[in-house]
């Protein structure tokens, strides 16, 4: 896959455009409470075959959402990573890896569209090869830290009973 997809950004917003679709420049939908389809992108990532099903399915609208990788996230993943024991190297070679990642900044890592249709959630969602290693390596992360709460909370009071 492409390590920059700006020029695929640009050319799906043309050929949207050409098609005839009203471009709903929207947020992420992967959240959304509603069941989502998700297609299929490894094996078929060329976003005009999904535009085409849309468009045979009658839909005028596609919500278009894109995202620039920013070195924020990186500065996040490594605050995450100091707060881990781990082994050393294990460390070094995350901390390593992270820090890599800073050369992508200002890129277009993932290219997102979505349609409503009958109640559910049709998604194109495209990510370049180095944002999916980023997101694995937050959710290793994310396992290596466990449950991250906040040691300073209190426990709700009025609903446990002490009797």
């Amino acid at each position: 896959m492409k390590p920059n997809l700006d020029s695929l950004k640009l050319e799906i917003q043309d050929f949207l455009e050409a098609e005839g679709f009203s471009i709903f420049h929207g947020h992420s939908r992967l959240m959304d409470s509603q069941p989502i389809a998700y297609w299929n992108c490894e094996e078929h990532p060329d976003y005009k075959m999904f535009v085409k099903n849309a468009k045979t399915a009658g839909v005028a609208m596609i919500v278009y959402n894109h995202r620039e990788f920013t070195a924020e996230l990186v500065e996040d993943a490594l605050e995450r990573l100091e707060g881990l024991e781990m082994p050393r190297d294990e460390y070094r070679k995350l901390e390593r890896r992270l820090k890599e990642m800073r050369v992508y900044e200002g890129f277009t890592c993932a290219i997102e569209l979505s349609f409503d249709l009958a109640s559910r959630t049709y998604v194109f969602d495209l990510r370049t090869e180095w944002y999916e290693e980023l997101s694995d390596l937050l959710d290793d992360l994310d396992v290596l830290g466990g449950d991250l709460e906040d040691e300073d909370e209190e426990p709700l009071g009025g609903y446990f009973s002490k009797n």
